[in-house]
C-alpha cells in the first residue's frame, strides 16, 4: 500500500480537488503579510509621489511575488514537508494538488509580478522583485537550505528585499535608508527563525534539514540568537543615530530592544520550548512594531 503523503511527495495526481484555499495556502499568506507591510512602509518613506494606483500595483507585485515564491518553495520541499509534522497538511504533501500544476502556479506568478512591476511601475522595482524571487528560490531552497546551518543567515536576505522595492517603485533607485531597513530585517531574522527552530528541531531532524540546533545543538543555537539580537539593537537605532528617524522611533526601538534582548537572555536561561516560542512570537510582533513606528515617526515629522 502508498503512503499518501509519499505518494503527493512524489508528484503523484491529487486524490481531491484543489480549492482556492489550497492555492491561498500555498503562497503562504502569513509570511506575504509582513513582506507586503514591510514593503509598504519603503514605498510610503520614500521621496517622492507615487499614483495611488501605480502604489497599489506595486503592492500587489510584492505580495504576488512573495506568493510565487512560497508556491516554489512548497513545490521543491514536498519530500521533507511530507515528514515535518507542521507542514504535512499543506496542499501537495495532503495530496489536493499536484506538484507540477503548483510549480507551473508559481512559476506564473512569479513571471508575472515582475513583468507587471516592470511595465506597470519602473525596471528597477522590477529586479529588485525579481532578485527577491530569485534569491528565495534558487540561493535559499535549493541551494543553501539542505547544506548549511546558515541556511536561515543567507538565504534570509531575501525576505529583507520588500522595503527595497517599495522604495524604488517610488524612486526608482536606492539609498542608504532603504538599505537600513534591508539590513534590521536581515539581522532579525536569525534570531526570529533560530527560536522556531529550537522548538521544531525534531522535525528538522527527522526532515534532515541542518537547522543550527541539529548541527551545533540548543546551547549554541541559544547563543547565537543572543548573539544576533544584540547586533540587531545598533542597527535598528542606525536610522535614528544618522537623521533618518526622529526620536519616537528611537525610543521605540529602545524599549523594543530591551524586550527582544531579555526574551533572548530567557531563552538561553530556561531553555525550554515554552520561552523559545514566546520569542519567536515576540520576534514578529517586534518587527511589526519597529516598521510601523517608522511610519508614525515620520508623520509625526511632518506635522
Amino acid at each position: 500500500m502508498t503512503d499518501l503523503s509519499t505518494e503527493a511527495a512524489a508528484g503523484a495526481p491529487a486524490t481531491q480537488v484543489a480549492g482556492v484555499g489550497d492555492f491561498i495556502q500555498l503562497m503562504k499568506p502569513r509570511v506575504m503579510s509582513l513582506v507586503v507591510f514591510t514593503g509598504l512602509v519603503g514605498m510610503l518613506v520614500a521621496p517622492g509621489h507615487l499614483h495611488p494606483l501605480l502604489a497599489g500595483v506595486a503592492l500587489l507585485c510584492i505580495a504576488v511575488g512573495a506568493g510565487a515564491s512560497g508556491a516554489i518553495n512548497m513545490w521543491y520541499d514536498r519530500d521533507i514537508d511530507a515528514v515535518m509534522r507542521r507542514t504535512q497538511n499543506r496542499p501537495i504533501v495532503a495530496g489536493r494538488l499536484p506538484a507540477e500544476e503548483a510549480l507551473a502556479f508559481g512559476v506564473a506568478l512569479a513571471a508575472g509580478s515582475v513583468v507587471i512591476m516592470g511595465l506597470a511601475v519602473n525596471y528597477a522595482a522590477a529586479a529588485l522583485l525579481a532578485l527577491t524571487i530569485g534569491f528565495y528560490v534558487f540561493v535559499y531552497t535549493i541551494w543553501l537550505k539542505r547544506r548549511t546551518p546558515q541556511n536561515i543567515v543567507i538565504g534570509g536576505a531575501s525576505g529583507a528585499f520588500p522595503p527595497m522595492i517599495g522604495w524604488a517603485a517610488v524612486t526608482g533607485d536606492i539609498s542608504l535608508f532603504p538599505v537600513l531597513l534591508f539590513a534590521i530585517i536581515f539581522f532579525w531574522t536569525p534570531p526570529h527563525f533560530w527560536a522556531l527552530a529550537l522548538y521544531r528541531s525534531g522535525d528538522y531532524g527527522r526532515a534532515g534539514v541542518p537547522m543550527m540546533p541539529n548541527v551545533a545543538g540548543p546551547r549554541e543555537t541559544q547563543r547565537q540568537i543572543l548573539l544576533y539580537t544584540l547586533v540587531l539593537v545598533p542597527v535598528t537605532l542606525a536610522p535614528w543615530f544618522l537623521g533618518f528617524l526622529g526620536a519616537l522611533y528611537g525610543a521605540a526601538a529602545i524599549v523594543l530592544n530591551g524586550l527582544f534582548v531579555l526574551g533572548a537572555i530567557r531563552v538561553m536561561r530556561e531553555s525550554t520550548d515554552r520561552s523559545a516560542m514566546r520569542l519567536f512570537g515576540f520576534s514578529i510582533l517586534y518587527l511589526f512594531a519597529l516598521f510601523a513606528m517608522v511610519l508614525v515617526d515620520r508623520a509625526w515629522a511632518a506635522i
